[in-house]
């Protein structure tokens, strides 16, 4: 790795006078430890200076290189990272610190805290109120949603790396270069990584009961059309349409779970299309009808009553369930690999066996929505930050992100562990052969490949499921692997290619400090009144009319505050 910024700024006075001593930008620890060592560090006149540096809980100067080196590095990362401590995450550490080391010329540890998935955000929150340096509780790099990320970056938190993403190796192969540099503020700070861009939802209906039903795909073109196959779906216990929630008031982009009845409106802070004007889609007209549908759909019984309080997981298991008889016949989820996900827990479940690859298809956008966002979603990509010290230099966190973030993205060894996972568990290149299924004669499938042919092994945690991906999406990424390594899954590049010809980018997400001040307690309001919209407990224009009474005054501050920028 080149040294880059790393050793220039060590040889500067102004840095060396700022090692002595670490704090955070909000006046607490920071990744120092308390103690200190002292180094003679050449400078670019071939002088040398002695030093002293204090020791932190990533790594430390080498007194001979003048490099900062990355020893332990602490990382928080949500589900997306598939390699899970019940499936193959020890092999996964174990292969990433002897790649990186290697690349790195020194031995580094990789400490992954993987908190639950669905409780992350505040369990984020928590973690950096109060978590020590050190101890596993506080991370040097950790990934955060879009939402999360525009809370945070107004914190002072996070390192700005837009020179070091600048810099960075991969930048030559980097094929979507806006996903990262429409992250950047009116300055030019980045204080985000984005490796792949976002991806969206897609809505999933079952070929059979749509065949039950004497329809086909192309006879749904608009909400009319949608709305009547969803009544065709429910009867005898059997429902048109289930999701984790009404919708997703608490993250970005919000209506990807109900595409259908949200249509156009956008329930938070958004840039109106086509100019530099924020508004308050919550306040629209748009969303007081989409409250409205919602309602309609919850009475006549075509939304699963499920819906309210559903997870992720407990609407996906009801949509493939093995018991279709109180199923949905519609499912909105995420693009591309879910197609294949969906699809072979159905074939798991003994679902539609008879129709194969072709359970599922992809409704195109309904006219509604292709007349007022253009298409499906694409929400603004998850990221990566590194926590800045505060200690005014960017030693450690420049070393954070050649370890963590430029190997990422290396093309070879490196990135296809964090896209396929841990070789000889995850994937292989040996010739070799095995059978998933083996005790089902309907299920049973045969396995062979010839030395050097790229594959996909069964899961750790399920053998009769093959196992797909592990962080990086190879179909998603900014830039792709070099090795020739690619999972060619036809149903998930017909998934992906769908997705990719019906969407549009996100709104950016409100970047404020009132915004962020107020940010939890507008989602858990606003989810209470569409909850109680949808349970005909008061109307969609009612809703709205308590918002504006106790959050007006406070909306129009965020709206002065984003406008003023």
């Amino acid at each position: 790795m080149k040294k880059k910024i790393v050793s220039m700024l060590l040889s500067s006075v102004m840095i060396v006078s700022s090692l002595a001593a670490c704090t955070n930008n909000n006046g607490g620890e920071g990744a120092g430890t308390g103690t200190t060592t002292t180094v003679e560090v050449k400078n670019e006149d071939g002088t040398t200076s002695t030093v002293e540096v204090e020791k932190t809980t990533t790594g430390e100067v080498n007194a001979e290189t003048g490099t900062y080196e990355v020893k332990d590095l602490y990382i928080t990362v949500d589900g997306t990272l598939t390699a899970n401590v019940d499936n193959g995450q020890d092999a996964f550490i174990q292969q990433w610190e002897e790649a990186v080391s290697a690349k790195l010329g020194h031995d580094v540890k990789l400490h992954i805290n993987q908190p639950d998935h669905s409780g992350y955000a505040s369990n984020v929150a928590q973690m950096l109120a109060t978590g020590q340096p050190g101890d596993g509780s506080y991370p040097d790099a950790l990934i955060m949603s879009a939402g999360m990320f525009r809370q945070y970056a107004n914190e002072g938190l996070l390192w700005d790396m837009a020179k070091a993403y600048d810099n960075a190796e991969f930048q030559a192969r980097v094929t979507l270069p806006s996903v990262n540099l429409n992250m950047r503020d009116a300055q030019g700070h980045q204080y985000g990584f984005a490796p792949t861009y976002g991806n969206g939802c897609v809505t999933y209906i079952k070929q059979s009961w749509l065949d039950a039903a004497g329809k086909k795909i192309e006879d749904i073109k608009t909400f009319d059309d949608y709305y009547a196959l969803l009544k065709d779906f429910t009867k005898d216990g059997q429902t048109g349409v289930i999701a984790a929630g009404f919708g997703k008031l608490d993250e970005a982009p919000f209506i990807n779970y109900m595409p259908e009845f949200w249509q156009g409106a956008y329930p938070s802070f958004y840039q109106k299309p086509g100019t530099t004007e924020w508004i308050d889609g919550f306040q629209e007209q748009a969303t007081i009808d989409a409250l409205d549908r919602l309602a309609m759909a919850y009475k006549d019984g075509v939304i699963d009553k499920d819906t309210e309080g559903a997870s992720t997981k407990i609407a996906r298991e009801k949509f493939f369930s093995n018991d279709q008889s109180t199923s949905e016949g519609v499912f909105t989820y995420w693009a591309g690999t879910w197609l294949r996900t969906l699809t072979n827990n159905m074939e798991k479940n003994d679902v539609d066996n008879d129709l194969g690859d072709d359970r599922l298809v992809q409704l195109p956008p309904i006219k509604e929505i292709e007349d007022t966002w253009g298409g499906y979603i694409n929400r603004e990509a998850p990221v990566w930050v590194i926590l800045d010290d505060g200690d005014g230099n960017d030693l450690r966190e420049q070393a954070i992100f050649d370890a963590l973030f430029e190997t990422m993205l290396d093309g070879d060894t490196v990135q296809t562990l964090w896209t396929y996972g841990a070789k000889g568990v995850h994937w292989d290149t040996k010739a070799e052969e095995f059978v998933t299924n083996p005790d089902d004669p309907d299920k049973r499938k045969e396995y062979s490949y010839e030395e050097g042919e790229f594959h996909l092994l069964p899961s750790p945690n399920d053998p009769n499921s093959l196992w797909k991906k592990n962080h990086l999406d190879s179909v998603l990424v900014i830039a792709p692997l070099t090795n020739g390594f690619v999972d060619s899954d036809p149903l998930v590049e017909k998934g992906n290619e769908f997705f990719t010809t019906h969407c549009v980018d996100a709104p950016q997400a409100p970047s404020s400090e009132i915004y962020t001040q107020y940010e939890a307690d507008l989602a858990t309001d606003k989810t209470t009144w569409m909850n109680k919209v949808v349970a005909g407990e008061m109307t969609g224009a009612e809703a709205i009319a308590e918002y504006q009474a106790k959050y007006g005054d406070i909306a129009q501050q965020i709206l002065d505050e984003l406008n003023a920028k």
